[in-house]
């Protein structure tokens, strides 16, 4: 798997860090602003939905692990689809992680200026991509240095949330059950929601390529972050559902800020808000990291220009994939509010992760990889209409675009 035009990645990452990016991928902005949404689509059945996203995300982390292990190259399923099931399904996996995950790049940048300065929210957006650019440019340590430091701000603010708010608020166990069964399909739209928070797990497996013996290390850091972001998500979402109800949850436009507000607290509030930029600031950096190694990775077959696959020779990165990358989600997120795109990226996401169950089906043990497939096709499907049609809309995009760089060598032959 090693690159014969010397654009190879240093391995420099050992279980900590590659458990620690895992957790600033998903312990992110999500957790502060979809629980709404999701009580919204369940009600009462948002803990269901939550456990149903959490059965889903284990399949696919666990077909992602071992396929990384097998092809521990940068790119992630847009490597497995291309080694196990060809190039097409290698490149619809690339294609749909490229244009989804630089949706959800503009819309954690926004949140950032949302938060930070919501006056201003588009120019604190592109000061926030570009400083994390920058951090992405002088390697991957650095990286993974700045990502524990948000990792532990975000625990933090979270432990102190549940803490208020199950310590000094009115809450009530009764929002914690019943109703469930009202609406199998309310849970399972839910479960689509809170799913992309889960979903960056799969930046482990994208930066695979400068994991230390990633054999052994990917395996292992992939579902220690995930069973650690499953327990901090669960946690939280009790706390707050049991202060709030489905209801108010439903109608929240910042459930966390909410619930301390409500707990008689108002002045943590801020302190709420804080966390909720930090996080998404972990994610942004994150969500830049795995874009910019799946660019690589592409321009390595020339799917994308040849010239974006140049390894920095000090720094040992992808330096013109990420500041390509960065110039892009700077622009997108300069002249546009993408917040909206997050139901798109998410069906984007459910595809791809489709794509890496059954590229893991071709490895044998198939019972979790066809759970994940059935999981991946059935969240997408019924995901919010409007999502669904964008989602298909980039996909059909992606495969035209395939279609006609291949017709002249077709022809050829």
């Amino acid at each position: 798997m090693t690159p014969p035009d010397g654009s190879a990645l240093r391995r420099r990452l050992g279980t900590f860090d590659a458990v620690t990016i895992g957790l600033g991928s998903m312990i992110g902005a999500g957790i502060f602003v979809a629980l709404g949404p999701a009580a919204a689509a369940a009600g009462p059945g948002l803990l269901a939905g939550l456990a149903v996203a959490a059965l889903i995300a284990y399949c696919n982390a666990t077909s992602s692990a071992r396929l990384a292990a097998r092809y521990p190259a940068s790119g992630g399923t847009y490597v497995y689809g291309r080694e196990r099931l060809g190039e097409f399904w290698g490149y619809a996996a690339g294609w749909n992680f490229v244009v989804g995950k630089t949706a959800s790049c503009a819309a954690m940048a926004l949140t950032v200026g949302v938060y930070v300065w919501p006056a201003h929210a588009h120019a604190v957006a592109v000061a926030a991509v570009v400083a994390l650019t920058a951090v992405n440019y002088v390697g991957i340590q650095k990286s993974a240095l700045l990502t524990r430091v948000i990792v532990a701000v975000v625990l933090a603010v979270l432990a102190a949330v549940v803490t208020v708010v199950l310590g000094l608020g009115d809450v009530d166990t009764a929002h914690l059950i019943g109703g469930v069964g009202e609406s199998v399909l309310g849970v399972l739209q839910a479960a689509g929601l809170l799913f992309f928070a889960f979903a960056g797990y799969a930046r482990i497996a994208t930066l695979g390529e400068e994991v230390r013996d990633p054999d052994r290390v990917i395996p292992r850091a992939i579902p220690i972050a995930l069973g650690i972001t499953l327990a901090v998500y669960a946690i939280v979402a009790v706390a707050v559902l049991a202060e709030l109800g489905s209801a108010a949850l439903a109608s929240a436009t910042a459930p966390l800020t909410d619930a301390v507000t409500s707990a008689g607290v108002p002045g943590f509030a801020p302190v709420v808000a804080v966390g909720a930029a930090v996080a998404a600031l972990g994610s942004l950096l994150a969500l830049l990291l795995g874009v910019s190694r799946t660019v690589l990775a592409m321009a390595r077959d020339r799917h994308l220009p040849h010239a974006l696959a140049a390894v920095h020779p000090r720094f040992g990165g992808p330096h013109r994939a990420e500041l390509t990358v960065g110039v892009v989600v700077a622009v997108v997120a300069a002249v546009a509010d993408v917040r909206a795109a997050i139901g798109f990226s998410s069906f984007t996401v459910l595809l791809y992760y489709a794509i890496a169950n059954a590229a893991a089906f071709t490895l044998g043990r198939r019972v979790i990889p066809v759970l994940g497939l059935v999981g991946c096709v059935v969240l997408a499907v019924l995901l919010p209409p409007a999502s669904v049609v964008a989602g298909v809309c980039v996909a059909l995009v992606g495969a035209l675009a395939y279609g006609l760089r291949s017709w002249p060598s077709r022809r050829a032959r």
